[in-house]
C-alpha cells in the first residue's frame, strides 16, 4: 500500500499551491505529478489529484467492495436453498 507522500517534490505548502495554482494545476492535469500534497502548518490537509486518476481510485475500490460482498456471500451459500436462474427469471417474467 502506498503512502501519502512518496517523494518530497508532491509535497506543497498552502501557500505556494495558492500563489502558483495555475501551474500546480495543469502539473496534475498533464499527469507529471500523481497528486498533490498540500501542507498547512506542517500537517497535510489536502490531496490534489487528476480526475482521471481519482476516477480508477473510485472504481478500484468500488471493485473491492464488490469483492468483499461476493466473499461474504459465498461463505454463507447454501445450494439447497439456491433458486434457479430459470425461476428467478420467471418470477420477474409474471409482471408483464
Amino acid at each position: 500500500m502506498g503512502t501519502l507522500l512518496d517523494r518530497p517534490e508532491d509535497a506543497v505548502s498552502a501557500t505556494a499551491m495558492a500563489r502558483g495554482f495555475s501551474a500546480k494545476l495543469k502539473e496534475i492535469a498533464s499527469r507529471q505529478a500523481d497528486r498533490l500534497v498540500v501542507f498547512k502548518d506542517n500537517r497535510p490537509v489536502a490531496v490534489l489529484m487528476n480526475v482521471q486518476a481519482y476516477q480508477d481510485l473510485v472504481d478500484e475500490l468500488e471493485d473491492l467492495r464488490i469483492e468483499a460482498v461476493s466473499r461474504d456471500r459465498l461463505a454463507s451459500y447454501q445450494a439447497d436453498q439456491a433458486i434457479s436462474h430459470d425461476d428467478m427469471r420467471s418470477l420477474f417474467d409474471q409482471g408483464e
